[in-house]
């Protein structure tokens, strides 16, 4: 029987705009006579058992906390699915504390928890999930965010700013790292927006080694030389890490793994790495160039919400909480088109894996296509031209032969330049 208690709970890391779901979920949950409990640090102390974590949300305590980032309640990224008696202790947990309804807010993890949650409780516990990473890569429709990226973008995109500034009044380089623990959305969108020189994200480099990602920015920073600047800024995404084999990365020998099981990215410098195998690379071309490693995500993560993620995700509380107090569970809060849609949990699985589909950077689409054209990297041109290619050649100290057998490897597979349908005709 469905009790008048509602609970909200935050998975994950942290996302502008989480205080701002709280805050319009509550205060509709408030207003349709329910009483409201935040749940403290997301699934850890529910699925030990533990009823003690928790706080009254009420609408005094949140009405204006939308103006700010953080979660008034707390995050985790506890995992209830690693046991079958984990999921059974959390939905105890929520039984003894009377609710009947579950807010989750969180990314593809808290969504797949909440998903097992939901199929454990054998429908006694309604549960809906509101999408929330700024790495973006939750599978919504095309043109959907999830929350926190655009406000992560946006300060990230200052950030590159001021770096890029540096980079030429100093003449050295900037390597950024910008989370992304498997899709490049958020490096990308920053190094785009910002007109960085390059930007390399997981979604182009499947399948390759290390060398492949460090030939790639060598050949920018000796393109940008033959062009008689010495400075750059390179945005990479951290979810590059995953795609390469572990064997190119001996530095991930004793990392630890979350809950989740993912690498523990921010326990990699992988700034670092990339940084001393590109000095190494410049080295034995007698090259030399000064390089920064830059890592940003925390600065994003906990950031006040632009008011484009504080309308976005009141609106999104607000839709959660009427959802699931009309009677509906088991799905993902969306808004597409100005429209209030939910979307099952079943939807959102890939049936070969069993978890959450991830959205990534299609790599063929127009928008990556100019954002590459706009890049400074090595491209098919510069080998067909001599006279590039000899310049090319000289400022890395050797024959154009020499230069077209070290990095032309990194052309053999670049796209046909794009073409565009013919202007319809009035």
């Amino acid at each position: 029987m469905a009790q008048k208690k509602i609970a909200i709970l935050v998975g994950g890391g942290p996302a502008p705009g989480i205080n701002s779901v709280i805050g319009a979920a509550t205060i509709r949950s408030c207003l349709s006579g329910y009483e409201v409990i935040g749940i403290q640090e997301g699934f850890k102390w529910l699925m030990e058992g533990d009823t003690h974590h928790t706080v009254p949300l009420t609408i005094e305590q949140t009405s204006r906390i939308h103006f700010r980032g953080g979660s008034t309640i707390g995050i985790a990224r506890a995992n209830p699915t690693k046991d079958p008696s984990l999921l059974a202790k959390a939905h105890d947990s929520l039984k003894k504390l009377g609710v009947g309804k579950l807010i989750t807010i969180g990314g593809d993890d808290t969504a797949f928890s909440a998903h097992k949650l939901a199929q454990a409780s054998g429908g006694d516990l309604a549960v809906v999930h509101v999408p929330k990473t700024i790495d973006n890569d939750l599978d919504l429709p095309f043109e959907i965010p999830t929350f926190g990226f655009q406000t992560a973008r946006h300060l990230g995109v200052g950030i590159v700013q001021n770096l890029m500034t540096d980079a030429r009044t100093t003449s050295r380089w900037y390597f950024v790292v910008a989370m992304g623990r498997k899709a490049g959305h958020l490096a990308l969108g920053i190094g785009k927006a910002a007109g960085a020189t390059l930007s390399l994200i997981p979604e182009e480099f499947h399948g390759a080694r290390m060398r492949a990602i460090v030939d790639t920015l060598v050949g920018a920073i000796l393109k940008r030389l033959s062009y008689g600047r010495s400075d750059g800024v390179a945005v990479l995404a951290e979810g590059l890490v995953e795609i390469l084999p572990e064997s190119d990365l001996v530095e991930l020998a004793n990392v630890e793994r979350d809950a989740h099981g993912h690498i523990r990215i921010s326990e990699i410098d992988f700034g670092n790495i990339i940084k001393k195998a590109v000095e190494k690379r410049l080295g034995e071309l007698g090259v030399k160039t000064t390089i920064v490693a830059k890592n940003i995500g925390y600065e994003l993560r906990c950031a006040d919400p632009i008011p484009f993620d504080m309308e976005y995700t009141r609106d999104l509380g607000y839709c959660a909480a009427r959802f699931i107090i009309e009677g509906g569970t088991n799905a993902l809060i969306t808004l597409q088109n100005g429209h209030f849609k939910p979307m099952p949990f079943e939807h959102m699985m890939d049936p070969e894996t069993g978890r959450m589909r991830v959205r990534m950077v299609d790599v063929e689409s127009t928008r990556f296509r100019i954002a590459q054209t706009y890049m400074l990297r090595l491209k098919k041109e510069d080998f067909s031209n001599p006279a590039a290619l000899g310049k090319l050649a000289q400022v890395a100290h050797v024959t154009p032969d020499e230069f077209r057998a070290q990095f032309e490897h990194l052309v053999v597979n670049e796209l046909p330049p794009m073409t565009f349908p013919p202007p319809a005709v009035a």
